[in-house]
C-alpha cells in the first residue's frame, strides 16, 4: 500500500471535484442522452468548463457568494445564465423550462456552502423565495431525478440542521453583508475531494487537516492511500491541477 499527503487549495479542490463529477455514471449517461442543468456556483463554473471545454469566469457564474469578508450577491446584469446541456450539447433553454421536462435520468448540479459529517448539505439563500434550490428541489425529489452537490471540505461544519434552524432572512437582526437563510438538503449525491479522488483513481482518502497561510488559506490536507497504481494516478491528477493543466 502507498500513502501520499496532498494539500489542496480551494481553487484546486474545485477543479478536482469538477473532474470527479464528469465521470459520475449518472452524469455520463445524461451527457450522452438526457438533460444536465448546471446551476450557479464557483465549483459549478469548473464543471461547465469540464463538460463543455469553454472557459468560464467564475465571478460571472455565481449569484450569492462570500467575498471580501462579506455575504454578497453578484450583479445580475453581468451574470451568465445557468448552462443547460441536452444530449451533451449546450442549448438556449431557461433552467425553469428544462426542469419541467425533467425525468429520472436527468441531472441537476448545484454547488453548496456547507456539509456536515452526516453528508447533509447546506445552501445559503439570499432570495426570500428559496432561490435556485427552492425552485428545483421539489421537482427533483418528486421525480427521482439526480441532484449532484459539489462541496469542498473547507465547508465542513458540525451540523447543517442546527445551522439551518438559526438562520432565516426575516429572523436575523444584523449581517456582515446580506442576510441569508440556509436550506438543508439531504436529497442527492454529494461530491467532495475524497469522492473525487476515488472516482478518478480508485484510491481512498482521509481528511487530516484544514486551513493554511498566505495563498493556502482555506486549504485542506488529505492522506490518499491504496495500491501504488491508484495512488500514483491520484498524485498525477492533482499535480496536473496544481500545474494549471485541465
Amino acid at each position: 500500500m502507498l500513502k501520499a499527503q496532498c494539500v489542496l487549495t480551494p481553487p484546486e479542490s474545485k477543479r478536482l471535484i469538477a473532474k470527479g463529477i464528469v465521470v459520475l455514471p449518472e452524469v455520463a449517461q445524461a451527457r450522452e442522452k438526457g438533460t444536465i442543468i448546471i446551476s450557479w456556483g464557483s465549483t459549478c463554473a469548473c464543471v461547465v468548463e469540464e463538460l463543455t471545454g469553454e472557459r468560464v469566469a467564475w465571478e460571472r457564474y455565481v449569484a450569492g457568494y462570500i467575498g471580501s469578508g462579506e455575504l454578497k450577491v453578484s450583479a445580475g446584469d453581468d451574470r451568465m445564465p445557468p448552462v443547460v446541456l441536452q444530449n451533451g450539447v449546450r442549448v438556449d433553454v431557461h433552467p425553469k423550462d428544462a426542469l419541467t421536462a425533467f425525468g429520472a435520468h436527468d441531472v441537476f448540479i448545484k454547488g453548496a456552502n456547507a456539509i456536515d459529517l452526516d453528508r447533509n448539505v447546506g445552501i445559503l439563500l439570499q432570495n426570500d423565495c428559496g432561490g435556485t434550490i427552492g425552485m428545483a428541489l421539489g421537482i427533483l425529489a418528486a421525480r427521482g431525478s439526480h441532484l449532484v452537490l459539489p462541496v469542498g471540505l473547507e465547508k465542513l461544519i458540525p451540523s447543517v440542521p442546527d445551522a439551518s434552524n438559526v438562520c432565516g432572512l426575516q429572523t436575523v437582526d444584523y449581517a456582515t453583508g446580506k442576510k441569508v437563510g440556509l436550506m438543508p438538503v439531504m436529497y442527492g449525491k454529494t461530491v467532495t475531494e475524497i469522492d473525487a479522488v476515488y472516482l478518478l483513481s480508485g484510491a481512498d482518502a482521509v481528511h487530516i487537516a484544514s486551513g493554511g497561510l498566505e495563498d493556502s488559506q482555506g486549504a485542506i490536507t488529505l492522506v490518499i492511500y491504496g495500491s501504488a497504481q491508484k495512488v500514483e494516478s491520484a498524485i498525477e491528477i492533482i499535480e496536473r491541477i496544481k500545474d494549471g493543466q485541465r
